[in-house]
C-alpha cells in the first residue's frame, strides 16, 4: 500500500509540474524550476543522511563543485550541455572521492564536522583562487543550448520558462527513476544495515567503508546535477553556494520533507521553497519563523511531511475499512 500511494504521489507531482509550464505564469514557472533543481540536490542527500545513516554540513561545496565544473568545460572546452553537465559531475565525484576517503571513517558529529571543514577549505579556495574561480564575481556560465539547439528567437526568460523548465522537468524524472532503483537494490539494502546496525553489518562481511564512500559519491554527482542546472539558470557559478548556510537549508528541507521517506526529500524542497517566498515577502524575521517551523516538526512530528501523509492516509483507509466493517454488520 506504502508503494502504491508513492507511485500515485510521484504520478500527480509529474502531472502537476507539467500543468504548471503549460498554464503557469513565468514567475511560478521560475520558482518551480529552482524547486526542481533543490529536489534533485535533496534527494541526492539522503541516500547519505536517510539511507545511510550520515550527517553532512559540506555537501555545499558538492553542489557547487557542478556549477563551476561545468563553466569551465562550457568557457574553454565545449558547449555541448550534456558534456558540460557532465564535466561538472565528474569534478564533484572525484572531490566527493578525496574527501569521502577522509570522513567516511568516521560517523555522526565527527563526520559532520569533518564534512563542515572541508566545505569551509573549499570556499576559500573558491575565493583565493581569482584567475581560476573569479573569486567573489564568479564564474560566468554562458546561455545553453537543449538538446543542440540554440532557440535563438528566445530571450533569456522565455528560454526558462520554456524548453528549459522541461529540460529540468526531464532529469529531475530520470533521477528519481535511477535513485528508486537504487534505494530498492542490494546496495540500497546494504546502507540500510549501516545505517541501523553498522557493527553487526562489520561482522557479517560488509564493507563498510566501501559502501559509505559509495554513498558520498552518488549524493555528490545528484548535488553536481542540482548545482549545474542552476548555474545554467542563474547565468553564474557563485562562491556563495558554497557557504555552509546552503548546507543548512539543504538538510532543513530533507529533516521537513521526512528523510525516512524516498518523496520526503523533494516535498521538503517545495516546502522549503513556498515557505522561504511567502516570508520573505511578510516579515524580514523570515528565519526566525523558518526555524521555529523546523524545532516544532522535529519535536511533534520527527518523520515530516511524508510521515504526516502517511499517518493521514492509513487513518483514512482505517476508517474506511471500519465504517466497511460495520455496514456488513448491519
Amino acid at each position: 500500500m506504502t508503494r502504491n500511494l508513492n507511485y500515485a504521489a510521484a504520478a500527480l507531482l509529474i502531472a502537476v509540474l507539467l500543468c504548471i509550464g503549460l498554464f503557469a505564469g513565468r514567475f511560478v514557472t521560475y520558482l518551480t524550476m529552482r524547486i526542481m533543481i533543490l529536489a534533485i540536490f535533496a534527494m541526492g542527500y539522503n541516500i547519505l543522511l536517510g539511507r545511510t545513516g550520515l550527517l553532512s554540513f559540506g555537501h555545499a561545496a558538492l553542489f557547487a563543485s557542478g556549477s563551476y565544473g561545468l563553466g569551465l568545460f562550457y568557457l574553454h572546452v565545449s558547449r555541448h550541455p550534456l558534456l558540460a553537465i557532465a564535466a561538472g559531475v565528474l569534478a564533484a565525484a572525484v572531490m566527493a572521492l578525496i574527501i569521502g576517503f577522509f570522513c567516511v571513517r568516521h560517523t555522526e558529529i565527527y563526520f559532520a564536522m569533518l564534512t563542515l571543514a572541508f566545505g569551509m577549505l573549499a570556499h576559500s579556495i573558491l575565493f583565493k583562487f581569482y584567475y581560476l574561480t573569479g573569486g567573489d564575481s564568479g564564474m560566468r556560465v554562458p546561455r545553453m543550448r537543449i538538446l543542440g539547439l540554440e532557440f535563438a528567437a528566445y530571450n533569456k526568460i522565455e528560454l526558462l520558462a520554456g524548453p528549459f523548465y522541461y529540460y529540468c522537468l526531464a532529469l529531475l524524472v530520470l533521477a528519481g527513476l535511477l535513485m528508486w532503483r537504487i534505494v530498492h537494490s542490494p546496495f540500497g539494502l546494504h546502507l540500510r544495515s549501516l545505517r541501523d546496525n553498522p557493527q553487526k553489518a562489520l561482522y557479517l562481511g560488509v564493507r563498510v567503508r566501501q559502501f559509505r564512500l559509495a554513498a558520498f559519491v552518488i549524493s555528490a554527482v545528484y548535488g553536481a546535477i542540482g548545482g549545474a542546472i542552476l548555474g545554467f539558470r542563474i547565468g553564474l557559478a557563485d562562491p556563495e553556494l558554497v557557504h555552509w548556510t546552503h548546507s543548512g537549508h539543504l538538510v532543513f528541507m530533507t529533516v521537513l520533507g521526512g528523510f525516512t521517506s524516498f518523496l520526503g526529500p523533494i516535498a521538503g524542497a517545495l516546502a522549503l521553497t513556498l515557505l522561504q517566498d511567502q516570508l520573505q515577502s511578510i516579515t524580514q524575521y523570515w528565519r526566525f519563523v523558518l526555524g521555529a517551523i523546523l524545532a516544532a516538526m522535529v519535536i511533534f512530528f520527527p518523520r515530516g511531511l511524508a510521515g504526516i501523509a502517511s499517518d493521514a492516509a492509513r487513518a483514512a483507509r482505517q476508517s474506511a475499512f471500519g465504517a466497511t466493517r460495520k455496514g456488513r454488520a448491519a
